[in-house]
């Protein structure tokens, strides 16, 4: 892997459990549990190879529309998780944060949130943030709703410092499982100058060589940000 050229922030869209469950003759539930378990394992391999943020999309605004009990299990898993894992994320040194509209999720998985941001908020390691709830339209507007009742004027440095999280560095990197080609509403406005993989794997499929991959494949990458380049531009560390 070159590691000169590592990303600070990664982004991840984990897409394609569902898949994964109906190729196994499983529940869609199953395959999001498994997608659980991989996401365990990626998060803790990012940390090791130096990714400094980690933002995974989990549950976006609009998979409301999914069936009940897919969402009913869903917001389950995402608190057990939440809640079994806190000792290993916490023992690793890793931040935990959250993005989106926590508010309208169910009150015992907010709680499982806001326990675990409070118990790892002075981690000093990867920081992990589960955008749940999430949509990046409305992080805008939400973001815009804020800066009008300050009675301030919107800009782009306004919006910047009013997103959910604004003190964390743009994503560097976006993978997307499955094989889509699609945003999907994540990170809108943070992605402008985003690098994109697209990977074929399912998200359950996704793994530590996976991640590698995807790393050594950003590397290659001259980031122009607009502008006519020559020669690669250094990405910085951190």
């Amino acid at each position: 892997m070159i590691t000169d050229r590592l990303p600070a922030h990664v982004a991840i869209i984990m897409d394609g459990n569902g898949r994964w469950a109906k190729r196994r003759g499983l529940g869609r539930l199953l395959g999001h549990r498994e997608g659980y378990r991989t996401l365990r394992k990626v998060l803790l391999a990012a940390s090791e190879l130096g990714v400094r943020y980690l933002t995974v999309y989990a549950f976006s605004a609009e998979n409301w529309r999914r069936p009940e009990e897919e969402v009913k299990g869903l917001m389950k898993l995402i608190e057990t998780a939440a809640r079994d894992e806190l000792r290993v994320m916490h023992k690793n040194n890793v931040r935990v944060r959250v993005a989106g509209r926590i508010d309208e999720v169910p009150a015992t998985l907010r709680q499982a949130l806001c326990d675990g941001i409070e118990t790892t908020k002075d981690n000093t390691g990867i920081t992990f943030t589960l955008a749940i709830n999430y949509g990046g339209r409305a992080e805008v507007v939400d973001a815009v709703r804020a800066i009008l009742a300050e009675g301030g004027e919107v800009t782009e440095e306004a919006i910047s410092a009013h997103l959910y999280n604004p003190d964390q560095p743009e994503p560097d990197l976006m993978i997307r499982t499955a094989g889509e080609m699609r945003w999907s509403n994540f990170l809108l406005w943070q992605s402008a100058y985003t690098e994109l993989v697209v990977v074929s794997e399912t998200w359950p499929e996704f793994d530590e060589n996976s991640l590698r991959r995807c790393l050594d494949e950003y590397a290659t990458r001259t980031r122009k940000f607009g502008a006519v380049v020559d020669e690669p531009t250094p990405i910085p560390h951190g």
